[in-house]
């Protein structure tokens, strides 16, 4: 009979395992997983608030700007050029705060009405990134200050730090800072989820009227999720500040938003694995067809005016016709199909032996009694 390795161990082999890519892969695989983690931490939030709350958000690209934005301006010059660590929290919090703002609209208003209403956020914050130049720095947006925690520098200070015999640069040190931000946002969505404020959003996802009658304050549930949502938003925001090295509005589009819908929708609503597994798939598969543009058919490479399609609207037709199958064959995601192939694998028990009945020759009867 086989033995089940223990959930500690595993959790503690995966952790290695994540800890050894800068040791061997080049700049460019590392910026395929800080980006692929920046966006977890925000699907993991868009899950909160669609998956668990039942909330359609159309706008998490406004509040992703708030917290990249925030934190370069806090940090940088112009601006109050705080220390790094603290203009990253106070930009957290910012984006937390925005969505508090937006909070009461949130909780009277559901269902489609609510996403066109978070879909003119995106439209007025980037009409906001491009005027307001003294802040954002208009069009051509600004550089992001690198972060420093206690002396530590996360970006190329030149310091010429090297660890065991690899040279680690802003690739290497932003990789565990995005392995540890990700792991928190992971224990806590996984916290919030199992907990009381998880069963009232679900309650609240599958019908208010019941949740209010079990004393849930439907209001409240709903305007919590979307400020805890803006603030994973917030915090991806951040990191990918971080991993780009300078902002720009373009960036922070319709498209971004939807983008996270489709994340959450390939991975499997309501499901921390399942948002982390999407934003890895979303947002790495552009960036290898990018490339391999030129080893792929009918995808051409980025700026050559020959006939074909370019590897962002190829992936974007990838992942739409994802999107696609998931709807009519796998609705729970990746999670569910994930979830279905391991029940499968696992050996089944054995079954209990019959129970053997005593053969007529062995039961004794008994004799009657004089």
């Amino acid at each position: 009979m086989s033995e089940r390795i223990p959930k500690g161990a595993l959790v503690l082999l995966a952790a290695l395992l994540l800890c050894a890519p800068p040791f061997y892969l080049d700049a460019f695989w590392l910026r395929i997983g800080l980006f692929s983690m920046a966006a977890a931490i925000g699907a993991v939030g868009l899950g909160l608030l669609t998956g668990t709350a039942g909330q359609l958000s159309l706008g998490h690209a406004f509040f992703l700007a708030v917290g990249a934005y925030g934190y370069t301006w806090l940090a940088g010059e112009p601006g109050p050029g705080l220390p790094t660590g603290l203009a990253a929290l106070l930009a957290v919090l910012l984006a937390g705060a925005a969505g508090g703002l937006f909070s009461p609209v949130a909780g009277r208003v559901r269902g489609i009405y609510l996403g066109v209403a978070t879909l003119a956020l995106v439209f007025l914050g980037h009409h906001v990134l491009l005027t307001a130049d003294s802040v954002t720095g208009g069009f051509n947006g600004r550089s992001v200050p690198p972060l420093s925690l206690g002396g530590f520098s996360f970006g190329d200070d030149g310091g010429g730090l090297v660890v065991l015999g690899v040279p680690f640069g802003a690739e290497e040190r932003l990789w565990f800072l995005g392995l540890a931000l990700l792991a928190g946002t992971w224990w806590t969505a996984r916290g919030l989820l199992r907990g009381r404020p998880g069963r009232a959003l679900a309650a609240l996802r599958d019908s208010e009227t019941a949740a209010a009658v079990m004393g849930v304050d439907v209001a409240r549930h709903r305007a919590s999720a979307f400020v805890v949502s803006s603030m994973y938003a917030g915090l991806a925001g951040v990191l990918l500040a971080l991993a780009f090295r300078r902002v720009v509005p373009d960036y922070f589009g319709l498209a971004l938003s939807v983008d996270y819908l489709a994340m959450i929708v390939i991975g499997g609503l309501g499901s921390v694995a399942g948002a982390a597994a999407g934003a890895v798939f979303v947002t790495a598969l552009p960036l290898l067809m990018t490339r391999y543009a030129d080893q792929l058919p009918l995808v051409t490479a980025p700026g050559t005016t020959e006939g074909g399609v370019g590897p962002t609207e190829a992936a974007r037709y990838l992942y739409g016709a994802a999107i696609v199958l998931v709807l009519l064959y796998a609705p729970d995601g990746l999670t569910g199909i994930t979830r279905r192939v391991r029940t499968r694998l696992r050996p089944a028990a054995p079954a209990p032996a019959p129970a053997t009945r005593p053969s007529a020759s062995a039961v004794r009867t008994k004799e009657p009694t004089p």
